[in-house]
């Protein structure tokens, strides 16, 4: 695989613990090589979402770091305006704004920043309506209008 050095090397970044909030779950800290990786994030200190732990999903394309990985949250997603109760994220970098000197622990940190941003715990507006006609599609299927990065 072409990205493995990468792989290996952000693997290592996370699963040594120094990203706070995040670290690698148990299933993941044991193969770099892995497709896919779960990742735990904790809510930061002061936030809505404070001591809340939610687990995300990152499958990496052949093409990574060049493509975006598909990034959602599994299990229970949070509640907030740009996470849909499916787990899909709407959160420009990982899709059009992707870029290849994003890393995963970028990423944890990019969705860390914006739940600790977030004023009101809600979903967005068309969750129903976007849950149903996209509940066994990829996130990275949507096209997804970012017009709100106020929350």
């Amino acid at each position: 695989m072409k990205f493995q050095k990468r792989i290996e090397k952000e693997f290592e970044a996370l699963r040594g613990g120094t990203v706070p909030h995040v670290k690698l779950d148990n299933d993941t800290t044991s193969h770099a090589q892995q497709r896919i990786w779960t990742v735990t994030i904790e809510g930061a200190e002061s936030t809505l979402y404070e001591g809340e732990v939610f687990k995300l999903r990152f499958r990496f394309p052949d093409k990574y770091p060049l493509e975006s990985p598909e990034v959602m949250f599994v299990e229970k997603p949070p509640v907030h305006p740009h996470i849909y109760t499916n787990g899909h994220i709407c959160l420009s970098i990982l899709y059009e704004a992707w870029s290849p000197a994003l890393t995963v622990s970028a990423v944890c940190l990019s969705i860390l920043s914006m739940l600790s941003s977030c004023t009101k715990k809600e979903h967005p507006p068309d969750n129903d309506k976007y849950v149903l006609q996209s509940s066994t599609q990829s996130p990275k299927s949507t096209s997804w209008m970012f017009h709100d990065d106020r929350v």
